[in-house]
C-alpha cells in the first residue's frame, strides 16, 4: 500500500505554501512530517486527506491517481491536534459514528467498537459523554474513531500535543502497538524531534513549504543533507558557529583552533559554518583531542538525570546537555569541551567541505552499571522498547555508553 505524492505544489495567491513536493509514503510503520510550526506539516496533510487541492502535480493511492476525490471516497482517517468529539453522543456513539455513516449493520458495528475500545482500553467508559472525560480519554476516542473505520490511510496531525507531559508519553509509546498489524499507511506530524525518534519508520524534515529530507528516522538524524535538515532534527537546537579552514587547521577564533586530516584536510579553504549537538558539548574532557572552549554560564537547566548550560560564546548562545548534576554558576565562565570528531560544517553554497559525523549522534540514556543489579537490563528494556538482540548488536559494533532511544537499531547503510 502506497500514497505518492508526485510534484505537488500548493499556493495561496502570490504565496506558496507548499513548494515542489515528491514523496513515496508506505505502510508497514509511521512516515512522521517534521518541521517547526509553519512549515507546511498541517497543509501537506489536508492535500493528503482532499481538504485541499494541490494548485499543480498529482496525488496516487494504491496505483490510482485521486487528486480531484473529495476525502468521504478517499478511505482516510484524519486526527487534528484539537481532538473533536461530537457532545451529544455517547464515547461508544463517536466510535462508531462512521460506521453508521457507511452503512455497516448493528452487530458489526458493536464488534468493532468493542474491540477498538478494547485496544484504547475505553471499554468502561462507552456510556459516557465527552464533557464527562479526561484530555487523554478524549484524545484515544479521536482516536477510535480514525481506528474503527479500517481506513487505508490515517493521517494524524500532532494529536498529543494538547495533552500534558505525562499522557503524551503514555499515548505515544501505545500509537505503534495501535497501527502495527492494520496494514495502513501512518502519517505522522510534529515539532518534536525526539518523537520522530521514537517513532521510528521513516521521517521528511520539512522547513518554510519545502520537504529538505526524506528517508529512514535515524539515518535522517545522523546523517542530515544539510544544515537546514540538522537545525530541524535538533533539540535542543544545534550550535552553530563561523570558522575559517585554512590549510591543515580550523580557526575559530585567536584562542580556539584545532587540526584536521583527510577529506577535510583537502577540502577548499574558506568559511564555514560548524554545527555541534548539544549533547557533544561536556563540561569535562571526554578524549585526547577535544577542544576547549570557555564560555559564560546564561542559564541552566536540569532535566531528569541531565544538565544543561546556556553559556556565551563569543556572542553565540551554545548549549551543552551532558547525563549528571554539574555545579555551573549563572554568570560565571567556564570550561567546556567538543569531539570534533562530531563537528559538522557546511560552506557558504553547499554542503560540501565538512563531512557531517553524526554516525553514533543519537539522544541516549546510559548504559546499566553492575550497581544496578542482575535486573538492570530488563529495566532498560521496558524504558526503551530494545531487545537484548538489539542491545548486543550495539554492543558488537562498540556503540558504546549509550543506546538509542528509538527502537529501531542502528541499520548498517
Amino acid at each position: 500500500m502506497t500514497l505518492e505524492l508526485r510534484n505537488v505544489v500548493k499556493r495561496v495567491g502570490a504565496e506558496t505554501h507548499i513548494f515542489d513536493t515528491s514523496l513515496t509514503l508506505a505502510s508497514g510503520g509511521f512516515n512522521v512530517l517534521l518541521g517547526a510550526t509553519g512549515a507546511g506539516k498541517t497543509t501537506l496533510i489536508k492535500l493528503m486527506a482532499g481538504l485541499e487541492q494541490p494548485t499543480s502535480g498529482e496525488i496516487w493511492f494504491n496505483g490510482e491517481n485521486v487528486t480531484g476525490r473529495s476525502p468521504q471516497r478517499r478511505n482516510v482517517a484524519l486526527v487534528h491536534q484539537f481532538f473533536i468529539n461530537y457532545e451529544n453522543m455517547t464515547v461508544f456513539g463517536n466510535i462508531a459514528s462512521p460506521l453508521r455513516v457507511a452503512g455497516l449493520d448493528r452487530r458489526e458495528i458493536e464488534r468493532r467498537v468493542g474491540e477498538t475500545a478494547e485496544l484504547l482500553r475505553l471499554t468502561e467508559l462507552l456510556g459516557r459523554r465527552p464533557s464527562e472525560l479526561s484530555g487523554g480519554q478524549q484524545q484515544r476516542t479521536a482516536l477510535a474513531r480514525a481506528i474503527v473505520k479500517d481506513s487505508g490511510l490515517v493521517l494524524l496531525d500532532e494529536p498529543l500535543a494538547n495533552l500534558d507531559y505525562k499522557l503524551r508519553e503514555e499515548l505515544r509509546d501505545q500509537l505503534p502497538q495501535l497501527f502495527a498489524d492494520r496494514g495502513a499507511i501512518v502519517v505522522y506530524a510534529t515539532s518534536e524531534p525526539s518523537e520522530a525518534l521514537l517513532l521510528g519508520g521513516h521521517t521528511a524534515t520539512m522547513s518554510e513549504g519545502r520537504v529538505t529530507q526524506f528517508g529512514v528516522t535515524p539515518v535522517c538524524y545522523r546523517q542530515p543533507r544539510d544544515l537546514v535538515t540538522a537545525e530541524v532534527f535538533s533539540d535542543p537546537p544545534i550550535n552553530l558557529a563561523p570558522v575559517a579552514k585554512r590549510g591543515g587547521r580550523i580557526v575559530f577564533n585567536d584562542a580556539v583552533q584545532w587540526s584536521v586530516t583527510g577529506a577535510i584536510a583537502a577540502a577548499p579553504d574558506g568559511d564555514y559554518t560548524v554545527g555541534v549537538r548539544p549533547h557533544f558539548v561536556t563540561p569535562r574532557r571526554l578524549g585526547a583531542d577535544a577542544v576547549r572552549l570557555d564560555g559564560r554560564v546564561l542559564l541552566t537547566e536540569l532535566s531528569g538525570s541531565e544538565s544543561m548550560a546556556h553559556f556565551d560564546l563569543d556572542g553565540r548562545v551554545w548549549v551543552a546537555q551532558s547525563h549528571g548534576v554539574h555545579p555551573y554558576e549563572v554568570g560565571a565562565t567556564h570550561d567546556f569541551f567538543v569531539d570534533i570528531d562530531y563537528v559538522a560544517g557546511v560552506g557558504r553554497h553547499a554542503s560540501l567541505g565538512f563531512p557531517w559525523k553524526f554516525e553514533r549522534n543519537l539522544p541516549s540514556v546510559r548504559r546499566p552499571t553492575p550497581a544496578l543489579g542482575a535486573d538492570s537490563f530488563d529495566v532498560l528494556s521496558r524504558m526503551l522498547g530494545i531487545s537484548k538482540e538489539q542491545y548486543d548488536d550495539l554492543e558488537a559494533r562498540n556503540i558504546t555508553g549509550t543506546v538509542p532511544l528509538s527502537v529501531q537499531v542502528e541499520p548498517r547503510v
